[in-house]
């Protein structure tokens, strides 16, 4: 695919208008001050990987309403004093995986918390009570006529506690702990870097969940597409989606945040189109740079971003 979104000198200036709700902050102290009521109950498991240079733990937590979320805790075997923590947001569609997938921070001598998306992946972690079966597709309007029920409000919150949990956890300095994802998981990152104050710093690649209402706009790729057919469904319903959405947007979470941000895009992104990015990133509060993919669709850097981003963290975190 050519370049079909607006020109490199264009993306970089940027900065569209879009409507935040009145209530933004009071709608997610109020989810977030609900959360916190429950106590995280941390649950760690050694588990044996049979990967000798890492310590791996099964790890169970509180999340939204309480409710128990799955995670991987991966450590450098033998490591000494307290490490930063890189806490790893996953796409959408998957889940936490398997320990052998998430050894890159390890090796670099980090602790990583691998946090699962409920109602996705392998189902370790439902969405709801009793609702076992994972999702393929179909997330994006689970609930999307009421922002108290859409199902970003819950994976959000999970997101935060796992933060809040992180900096509690044995060997993990609280000071240098870092958010990171791609796509989804890039889009939960910069929402947790926007309302939790213990970030320290943000690897946020190819973000989706961002410019919700533009994205379906110019692209007919999912998982936006999916707001688009339920759109064409709901005729009558159009405003009141795009309302639930701007409480979910990333826009307004990255105006929020203040911690460093390393942020990529590829300027050939059908999925999460450039201009979406750059409308999140031109109003990224903190400290930012991008690194820009011209010739790179949804894949963006691939395995070529961790080079940029390892010395980054180091400079960061020493």
């Amino acid at each position: 695919m050519a370049m079909f979104d607006l020109s490199p000198d264009k993306l970089r200036d940027y900065r569209p208008e879009l409507a935040e709700p009145a209530d933004f902050d009071a709608f997610w102290l109020h989810t977030l001050t609900a959360a916190r009521e429950h106590d995280l109950a941390a649950e760690l498991t050694p588990y044996d990987a049979l990967l000798p240079g890492v310590e791996v733990f099964d790890v169970r937590f509180s999340g939204y309403d309480g409710q128990r979320v799955a995670a991987w805790l991966i450590k450098p075997a033998g490591a000494s004093g307290p490490l930063p923590c890189v806490v790893n947001f996953i796409g959408y569609g998957g889940g936490r995986g398997r320990p052998h997938e998430w050894l890159l921070w390890p090796a670099a001598g980090y602790a990583v918390l691998v946090v699962d998306s409920r109602g996705q992946g392998d189902g370790d972690t439902p969405d709801l009570p009793g609702d076992t079966t994972p999702h393929h597709s179909g997330l994006m309007t689970r609930g999307v006529l009421d922002p108290e029920l859409y199902y970003y409000r819950r994976l959000f919150t999970d997101a935060v506690r796992a933060v809040d949990l992180a900096v509690t956890l044995p060997g993990v300095d609280p000071a240098r702990i870092v958010v990171a994802g791609a796509s989804q998981g890039g889009g939960i990152a910069q929402a947790v870097a926007g309302v939790h104050q213990q970030v320290r710093g943000a690897l946020i690649d190819v973000p989706f969940l961002t410019h919700f209402r533009h994205a379906t706009e110019i692209t007919d790729s999912y998982p936006y597409h999916e707001l688009s057919v339920f759109c064409a469904t709901n005729r009558d319903r159009t405003e009141q989606v795009f309302h639930t959405l701007s409480y979910f947007d990333g826009v307004h979470f990255a105006a929020r945040a203040t911690a460093p941000a390393l942020y990529s895009v590829g300027l050939m992104d059908d999925v999460c189109p450039p201009s979406t990015v750059y409308a999140a990133f031109n109003r990224y509060g903190g400290p930012k740079q991008i690194q820009v993919w011209p010739y790179n669709r949804h894949e963006g850097g691939g395995s070529f971003q961790a080079p940029v981003q390892l010395p980054w963290l180091r400079d960061l975190l020493s």
